[in-house]
């Protein structure tokens, strides 16, 4: 039996041990994942305390797991934040399936050519990263311009939440923030945010399980809007094929999504 488990602070609302426990169910290993709330631990010293053999992490601790890695693999390495640990003898093995998972979520919303992130963590990061390896033109937008400098070294478009230009039409807006996880508030000023949306033709919240207000303002501008329920989904059975090393069945994939629909009825976030 191997042990699993979700580092994340808040950690309590996440729904990945319902959805992963399924997985493990369905190809008849008997695991178990937990939840561990992380706040100043060094996440390295607590994966081998808790003598785990894989884990995911969440918010806010994307990037410092980035940093505690001993091996970053694939589109980890230019993301700079990850959401996957795999245990390799006394190493950590490092991946980021946020970007995989973005990109299953947003399928339906074709064609399009213009991508508005609002936030710049670490999933804004994989989401940005995916975006412009499919060679989609993509603007973040974050409250602070210090957090910007990744996006401008990745070399798509940044400006700040206050100084975005609202007459510009984006394909698609999406929330990467946390704003209506635990709240009531926008990622921007309402005003300010109306006006984007305005002209756009979808609309993704990265936030699941919950109408938050970004996408309430969605539904009453008849905007076709999702929340990040699939990108759950889909960037854990990636994490899944990683930790069992196989292929997702439809039979996994099924598995995963009843399970996470069951319980769907509490607010989280990636």
């Amino acid at each position: 039996m191997n042990k699993y488990t979700i580092f994340g602070n808040p950690v309590s609302h996440s729904l990945s041990p319902v959805m992963q426990t399924a997985g493990f169910r369905h190809l008849q290993l008997d695991n178990t994942y937990d939840k561990t709330l992380l706040t100043d631990e060094n996440i390295k010293d607590i994966f081998f305390k808790l003598g785990l053999s894989g884990a995911n992490i969440t918010v806010p601790h994307k990037e410092y797991a980035y940093n505690s890695a001993d091996i970053v693999v694939g589109d980890a390495k230019t993301i700079k934040a990850v959401n996957t640990y795999i245990r390799q003898g006394d190493k950590i093995v490092a991946h980021n399936t946020d970007s995989y998972g973005f990109m299953m979520a947003i399928d339906e919303f074709r064609p399009l050519s213009s991508v508005l992130i609002i936030g710049a963590g670490g999933t804004a990061r994989a989401i940005a990263v995916a975006l412009k390896s499919a060679n989609l033109t993509t603007t973040v937008a974050n409250r602070t311009a210090k957090k910007l400098e990744f996006f401008d070294m990745l070399g798509v478009n940044t400006t700040t939440t206050d100084n975005i230009n609202t007459n510009h039409k984006y394909d698609l807006v999406v929330n990467a923030t946390s704003a209506g996880l635990c709240d009531s508030d926008y990622p921007m000023s309402q005003d300010k945010l109306r006006r984007v949306l305005t002209d756009s033709k979808y609309v993704f919240d990265c936030i699941y399980g919950t109408m938050t207000p970004f996408l309430s303002m969605a539904k009453q501008l008849n905007i076709k809007y999702k929340d990040g329920e699939d990108m759950l989904l889909y960037q854990g059975v990636k994490a899944m094929e990683l930790w069992t090393n196989t292929k997702a069945t439809k039979g996994l994939i099924n598995s995963m999504r009843s399970a996470l629909r069951d319980k769907n009825g509490k607010q989280g976030e990636l």
